[in-house]
């Protein structure tokens, strides 16, 4: 127990900003910039001892605790350093006004002042004691700041253009230490101890004293202020009333993230709609109960869709079915509007829809979709051409050409135009229906994938061909207009289409040459109605941004380290699926005993060439032999000519592992070389010989991966 009339050494802290509903969307990145912005704040201020910091968010409110605050910083000492002590004192060893000015400024008597022995020699110092701040103070001042470093997408303000931002109009705020309200404003609300509970349930004002209360006081008035509570209570809900039918839920991950940070006080109900409905693809169906109305779809046993749906309501209970009525009315509207539309849209073929994209802009300066369709159909024949003629059978050119052809038809159709979400889906539905082939009906369906890491591909290669084709077009049309992304600023998504480029090509492993795809898509630029110029440079601008997003891809999913993927990218980039293989045979060998050792005098190999200057002032023409004086050297060079060979059919076989196998065993004649032989001879020709060699070696033996870029602990 503390003693009385001993000061506590911590406080507990809570703090609550209380506003207009926030978008869903926004909270769990604002809970998390909260917690590590206020982390910062505290332990720069020497207020935690490693107490992390709780935060919570619901639809009005974003807020956080800590239990262990200190309530005043610790006293900090440090030495600070005076004058030389040659200054200090007079030859008679009494103080100089130099010794005394600094004892004053320290506020101690000269006496206790202390000599400490410098690299510069001797000087006066004295210890300083810096009294701690009380933690009211300070949180005092850091609060408002932390409110204002919270980042939003956007943000509004409301107390003058001058005044605070924030996502939302603040209505009020909680911040207690140890139960007693601190004194600051953000906007016009005064900070004091009172909570607002639900909107319609709850008391509009609950006095709290911390963080416990706080979680308790909330719950008694309907809101669940952790998301953890409110995600369990919605996901045994939805279970109870599925089982209740014998159903199962449509799993959707996100929709669940959305209802739980829609509702403060979520509870489930399950409604139903008539069963003529389902004669509509089921995509059609669970998109309008989805994203138009957040309703989770039900399936039955067999995976079909049953006639019923589960909503997420902000409430506690829904009285005499009421509630349950209304969702289900606004339901049947909007699935007769989508039975209207499918109707509607079948009264003529999806390839009649063509013209029309010629009135829709794509972008500015690249045109309409009408010449986006164009630029893909060319570049998915092409696409298709190179795997067909590569052995590829199922390649398709006709296939993919027709794929192309409709893949943005649906963008003018009443369906599209109401339900966007449904663009590609909706093409391939009207393709299947209307008689097109499967594999087209497909291929339209799916060419927008992937979307993103955790989306699968496009299922045949005519999909695959149109996806890569409409990727590959916006990339290098966007580059070459300007339009490169920045910061978070990518208003086409040319970051999702790039990952999806490399997705396709990791899965499938097509051969595919990023370089010559690119100058392909460049020339269907160039030669359009537009007539728009790709240079060299923004070609090269292009490959480095799917290359950077490679890196990232391959790290994510691949199981690959970083520098392996490098070591891979800089010995040859254009070919992925090549590249792949490389990187797999350096992660199958980098921990053979010679590799790494290698790796480390192969760095050591680059830095001389470097330091060597520019080539044309030492490389010769080719090794001299003659101009060998000693035996390492005449060793490394013959048995490196000798590894040259064997890897050069490694390598043509495809057997990196194999390959690099074989250029780790030089390494003992790499060793023996750098400890006999100086190679920056005094005698020029034979330092420009050793020179050459060198960098032979690091050229020829670093076509599969640079051995340089392997992190080592050298």
């Amino acid at each position: 127990m503390m003693d009385k009339g001993k000061e506590k050494a911590t406080a507990d802290f809570l703090f609550e900003i209380g506003c207009e509903e926030i978008p869903a969307g926004m909270l769990p990145g604002a809970m998390k910039e909260l917690k590590v912005i206020l982390e910062k704040y505290l332990s720069a201020h020497n207020l935690t001892q490693g107490v992390p910091v709780e935060v919570y968010g619901a639809p009005r409110r974003l807020a956080a605790s800590c239990a262990g605050i200190r309530v005043k910083q610790p006293d900090e000492t440090k030495d600070v350093q005076g004058p030389p002590k040659s200054v200090a004192y007079d030859a008679a060893g009494r103080p100089t006004r130099a010794a005394e000015s600094f004892a004053q400024k320290m506020n101690l008597p000269v006496d206790e002042l202390v000599t400490v022995s410098t690299p510069k020699g001797e000087y006066l110092s004295a210890k300083q004691v810096i009294l701690g701040r009380p933690a009211r103070e300070i949180l005092e001042e850091i609060l408002p700041r932390t409110v204002a470093e919270i980042p939003w997408t956007r943000s509004m303000y409301w107390t003058g253009a001058t005044g605070l931002r924030f996502i939302r109009p603040i209505r009020w705020v909680v911040a207690l230490l140890d139960g007693k309200p601190l004194r600051f404003t953000l906007g016009d609300a005064v900070v004091g101890n009172s909570s607002s509970g639900h909107r319609f349930l709850g008391k509009a004002k609950i006095p709290v004293t911390g963080a416990k209360d706080y979680v308790q006081k909330l719950r008694a008035n309907f809101v669940l202020a952790r998301p953890e509570d409110r995600r369990q209570k919605i996901e045994g809900e939805l279970r109870r009333l599925a089982g209740s039918k014998s159903l199962r839920i449509h799993e959707d991950a996100h929709l669940m993230d959305l209802v739980t940070y829609l509702n403060e006080y979520p509870t489930a109900i399950l409604g139903g709609f008539d069963p003529s409905y389902l004669e509509l693809p089921e995509e059609i169906l669970i998109t309008v109960m989805r994203d138009h109305q957040k309703y989770f779809a039900l399936e039955r046993k067999d995976g079909t869709l049953a006639p019923n749906f589960l909503a997420v309501i902000n409430l506690d209970k829904d009285k005499a079915g009421l509630i349950r009525a209304g969702h289900e009315r606004v339901l049947r509207a909007r699935f007769a509007d989508a039975r209207f539309f499918w109707e509607t849209d079948q009264k003529c073929r999806l390839a009649d829809y063509l013209p029309k994209l010629g009135a829709v802009t794509y972008q500015e300066k690249l045109g309409s979709y009408g010449e986006k369709v164009e630029r893909i159909r060319e570049l998915a024949r092409w696409l298709s051409e190179q795997w067909f003629a590569s052995g590829i059978a199922h390649a398709s050119v006709g296939a993919a050409d027709r794929a192309a052809e409709l893949s943005k038809c649906d963008l003018v159709t009443e369906m599209v135009r109401e339900f966007t979400e449904l663009q590609g889906i909706v093409g391939g539905l009207y393709a299947k229906s209307q008689g097109e082939p499967e594999e087209v009906a497909w291929a339209v369906y799916d060419h927008y994938k992937p979307s993103g890491l955790d989306d699968s591909i496009p299922r045949n290669i005519a999909g695959q061909a149109v996806a890569l084709a409409d990727k590959f077009d916006s990339l290098v049309g966007c580059f070459a207009v300007g339009l490169i992304p920045s910061g978070s600023s990518d208003p086409f998504a040319l970051r999702r289409a790039a990952i999806g480029i490399v997705k396709i090509l990791v899965e499938t492993k097509l051969p595919v040459s990023l370089s010559m795809v690119i100058a392909r898509s460049a020339r269907t630029l160039a030669h359009g109605p537009r007539k728009i110029g790709v240079s060299p440079a923004v070609e090269k601008q292009v490959l480095e941004f799917l290359l950077d997003r490679a890196r990232f891809v391959l790290r994510e999913t691949g199981g690959l380290a970083y520098d392996e993927i490098n070591a891979a990218l800089v010995a040859g980039s254009d070919d992925l699926v090549d590249a792949i293989r490389r990187m797999e045979a350096v992660r199958a060998i980098r921990k053979t005993k010679n590799f790494e050792p290698l790796a480390v005098s192969f760095k050591r190999i680059r830095k001389i060439l470097e330091k060597a200057g520019p080539e044309s002032g030492w490389k010769l023409s080719s090794v001299r032999s003659d101009l060998f004086a000693e035996e390492a050297e005449r060793e490394l060079h013959a048995l490196a000519s000798a590894a040259m060979k064997e890897v050069e059919q490694q390598k043509r076989a495809g057997k990196y592992r194999e390959a690099l196998q074989e250029i780790a065993k030089l390494r003992p004649a790499v060793d023996r070389f750098f400890d006999e032989v100086m190679v920056n001879a005094d005698e020029e020709q034979i330092r420009k010989n050793r020179l050459t060699l060198l960098s032979g070696l690091l050229s020829e033996f670093s076509t599969i991966a640079d051995f340089s870029e392997i992190v080592t602990a050298e």
